[in-house]
């Protein structure tokens, strides 16, 4: 049973500046706004990066959960992860595995032939984990939250390529690893600097706190074609950690388009 990287979620304090940014470093294109956030007190945009998707929510009401995780981690940054399963019984293994470890469904619905579920993140210690299945089973093809198919007409890929991972900061990484892999049916293994789940389709990387914002996620891996004019369009280049910059308070590691 294969489990997939589908989208990643920012959350900024005012969605248009955010989104204006994304898009101009990393020469991507909007592609659809999801209503269904609004009754959480949100806005949204996606983003397609090849088959995955860049959303960034923001809050339009008072006392929201996404208003509360921006006072929490001190600014903008990554909220959710989302992933996506192969069948309706990996989504349930995953459901069973949770619970197991005490790990709360914080959120779940089903509209049409899609089902979403979301793990609750103070269960986690770490960010929201939605992890999502579709009657349709197309990995790289419907997208519910993307409206459809119609978001295939605005990907580019003349400077960003693909999403290929996601780093997740962990008071103990080892652990989270550990708790995450059995969630997912998914040994971990060790890398450099921590450990990491392989999906089908990228990773998940669990490292130590590197911003002194906390757990979390914190970065993304992107493959992309023009490294030199993504990064000098950057407002924030971490020379650290080599080419990596950061938007809407999230890591971008860049890597080269083979």
């Amino acid at each position: 049973m294969g489990m997939y990287l589908r989208q990643v979620c920012l959350v900024a304090h005012e969605l248009e500046p955010a989104i204006a940014e994304l898009t101009r470093v990393l020469g991507i294109e909007r592609c659809a706004v999801d209503q269904s956030v609004a009754k959480f007190g949100l806005e949204n945009t996606l983003m397609p990066v090849g088959s995955n998707f860049l959303e960034v929510v923001a809050p339009i009401q008072e006392n929201t959960a996404a208003g509360r995780f921006l006072q929490k981690q001190n600014g903008d940054g990554g909220y959710i992860l989302v992933c996506q399963v192969d069948s309706a019984a990996h989504q349930q293994q995953c459901r069973e595995s949770a619970a197991a470890q005490n790990i709360r469904v914080a959120f779940e619905s089903s509209y049409g032939s899609y089902h979403l579920m979301q793990l609750h993140p103070r269960d986690l210690n770490n960010a929201m984990w939605e992890i999502d299945w579709d009657d349709r089973n197309e990995i790289d093809g419907m997208w519910e939250p993307a409206g459809g198919v119609k978001w295939q007409q605005q990907v580019r890929d003349d400077v960003t390529v693909s999403m290929t991972g996601v780093e997740l900061q962990a008071d103990d990484p080892e652990l989270t690893a550990k708790q995450w892999g059995e969630i997912a049916g998914i040994r971990p293994e060790t890398v450099a600097g921590g450990y990491r789940l392989q999906l089908e389709n990228g990773e998940l990387r669990f490292v130590e706190e590197l911003d002194g914002r906390g757990h979390g996620l914190a970065g993304v891996d992107l493959t992309v074609r023009q490294k030199s004019k993504i990064m000098d369009a950057a407002p924030s280049i971490d020379s650290i950690r080599g080419d990596c910059i950061e938007l809407c308070g999230t890591r971008f590691y860049l890597n080269d388009a083979v």
